[in-house]
C-alpha cells in the first residue's frame, strides 16, 4: 500500500469514527429553532468556505484534503436541498 492510500485510509476511517460518534449521540430535537433566512445564509456560506478549501488543497497536490473538503460542501447543500430551504441542481 503507497504511503497516500495509507493516509487516505486513515482520514477515511476517523471520519467514520467520528460520524459514527456522532450518530450514537444523535437526538432529534422537539421544538427546533426556526430557520431563518440569515441562518440559511451562514450555512451556505459555509458550503462556500468547504469549497474553496477544496480547490485550494486541489492547487497544493492534497487530493485528499481536497476531496475531503467538497464532500463537506456537497452535504451542506444537500441537507438544505433536502430540508426545502435552498434549490439546485447537481
Amino acid at each position: 500500500m503507497t504511503l497516500i492510500r495509507a493516509k487516505i485510509q486513515e482520514l477515511a476511517s476517523s471520519y467514520i469514527q467520528r460520524t459514527e460518534h456522532a450518530f450514537e449521540e444523535l437526538k432529534t430535537v422537539q421544538n427546533p429553532a426556526q430557520l431563518d433566512e440569515y441562518k440559511v445564509n451562514g450555512v451556505v456560506e459555509e458550503a462556500e468556505r468547504y469549497l474553496e478549501d477544496a480547490k485550494y488543497y486541489l492547487g497544493r497536490k492534497r487530493f485528499e484534503t481536497s476531496l475531503a473538503s467538497v464532500a463537506y460542501c456537497e452535504g451542506l447543500l444537500d441537507a438544505l436541498r433536502m430540508l426545502g430551504f435552498v434549490q439546485f441542481s447537481w
